[in-house]
């Protein structure tokens, strides 16, 4: 299992640079095994990741449930919760394309709520 935000963000939360974040991403990918969470928005490279997964799953939750977990979760910078805020305007068009074109191959689940995911796991047996 591997946390994207751990291997991306920095101690005092500066992001990783561009290059340096599409070095790590293509690294982690280049393991033999492997599940990875996390969008970094913005500042993601997706085709490294795409290009090996042979599943995607998509968690394309409700805005309230997503502002109240990350409010649980910790405090957040505000470039956060603006991407929290526009992710499905901006960030989920961007992400499909992206399964779309570099992951044409793997098998792609969207789950909306808990219990379709839960369901997705449970398919899994």
């Amino acid at each position: 299992m591997i946390e994207l935000d751990k291997h991306f963000w920095s101690s005092d939360l500066r992001p990783s640079s561009q290059p340096d974040w599409a070095r790590t991403t293509s690294d982690l990918a280049a393991r033999p095994h492997w599940v990875m969470d996390g969008d970094l928005g913005p500042y993601d490279v997706l085709a490294p990741r795409l290009r090996r997964a042979d599943t995607v799953l998509v968690l394309d939750y409700g805005l309230i449930r997503c502002v109240w977990h990350a409010l649980r979760r910790s405090r957040e910078r505000a470039d956060f919760w603006r991407w929290v805020l526009t992710w499905r305007r901006r960030s989920r068009p961007v992400q499909l394309r992206a399964i779309a074109e570099h992951a044409s191959t793997a098998s792609c689940h969207v789950a909306r709520n808990p219990q379709e995911l839960a369901a997705w796991f449970a398919s899994l047996g």
